[in-house]
């Protein structure tokens, strides 16, 4: 957390940079300067990092920050808040720059009902909250939704590498919400690819489940019989499910399809593949040859996240520095009168 916080604070202060300068009509200078949203409220769960990254990444772009934390890391929660308000005071900063709410419902609706008072509510957990927020809000929500993720191994893919990149994206840490739930494989590798990469996550202890195709070519391996629902759901555990496509094309549509637009890979040797998949796929992160779990703030270099936006309007993928800041015209004249 300590080292997220430095790495934030080495970043270059968002806040008064200039994304544009020209002159318009009449001879007036515009200028379109980043400035704060003014105060951001974050709802998380049980992860009490989450209450430091993103103190910091709101003072950082300045912004005022409530957090409401879950009962599940009231106590831990509490401590880490407490750290962050001493550091503002000894800063200058205002006391109440840095608010911890308690975890209950009433709260929750509280703060997504505070028009004028809250400009953003982030919501960063389950599908639960995301539906819970969705019933009350009146103060606009930023989504950092959960992922269904898939991994899709090409015809002309490298299989030892997606070999290794798959066992990753389950097995790492297969609770977060860049793992990878689905791994697709294309028909015309199925049978090399499989029985090797099956053994490997069944060793691992990965529950598997899969389509008629995949359980015939499994080899040894025990796969259970994939339902519906499964290509649906985000298992935040040791739970995979796994299919075999027939071309690329329908990679990229049951993605779409059954994806929730966090994360995707593709594995290929061909670039026109890679390609295709990166323009077709609806998704705020593609990967070609890695694995999903490199989707992650401090990986891309913001220090860390306040979760990844799936949304499409203001931010989208890690929620970071710019993120939380919105825009300002700026226009300088010497008189001009329209006329």
């Amino acid at each position: 957390m300590a080292d997220g916080v430095r790495e934030i604070v080495a970043l270059p202060d968002p806040v008064g940079e200039e994304l544009e300068r020209r002159t318009i009509q009449d001879g007036l200078e515009l200028r379109k300067l980043r400035v704060p949203l003014g105060v951001v409220a974050v709802i998380y769960e049980a992860r009490p990092n989450v209450t430091v990254d993103c103190a910091a990444l709101c003072l950082k772009s300045g912004n005022a920050i409530v957090l409401r934390g879950s009962s599940y890391a009231e106590r831990s929660n509490a401590a880490l808040a407490g750290l962050v308000r001493e550091a503002v005071l000894d800063a200058g900063l205002p006391e109440g720059s840095v608010e911890l709410l308690g975890g209950d419902r009433t709260e929750l609706e509280e703060l997504a009902t505070a028009e004028g008072l809250v400009e953003l509510v982030i919501p960063r957990g389950g599908e639960g909250l995301k539906e819970a927020l969705k019933a009350v809000a009146t103060v606009p929500v930023l989504y950092a939704a959960g992922g269904n993720c898939h991994v899709y191994v090409h015809s002309e893919a490298d299989l030892e590498m997606a070999r290794r990149i798959a066992y990753n994206a389950k097995v790492d840490r297969p609770g977060v919400c860049n793992a990878a739930e689905t791994l697709l494989v294309d028909e015309s590798v199925a049978e090399a690819f499989l029985p090797d990469a099956l053994a490997d996550l069944a060793a691992a202890g990965v529950e598997l489940v899969g389509d008629r195709r995949v359980r015939a070519a499994a080899g040894q391996t025990a796969v259970g019989e994939a339902t519906e629902a499964d290509w649906d759901t985000e298992y935040h555990g040791m739970k995979m499910a796994v299919g075999v496509v027939d071309s690329l094309e329908e990679a990229i549509e049951h993605v779409n399809h059954h994806g929730t637009g966090h994360t995707e890979a593709i594995v290929s040797g061909s670039p026109a593949a890679a390609q295709r998949f990166t323009d077709g796929v609806d998704s705020a992160v593609v990967f070609v040859n890695a694995s999903t779990r490199y989707t992650d703030g401090y990986v891309f270099g913001m220090g860390a996240e306040i979760g990844n936006s799936t949304q499409k309007l203001h931010a989208r993928g890690p929620i970071g520095l710019r993120e939380l800041t919105t825009t300002k015209y700026v226009v300088q004249g010497d008189g001009q009168v329209r006329g």
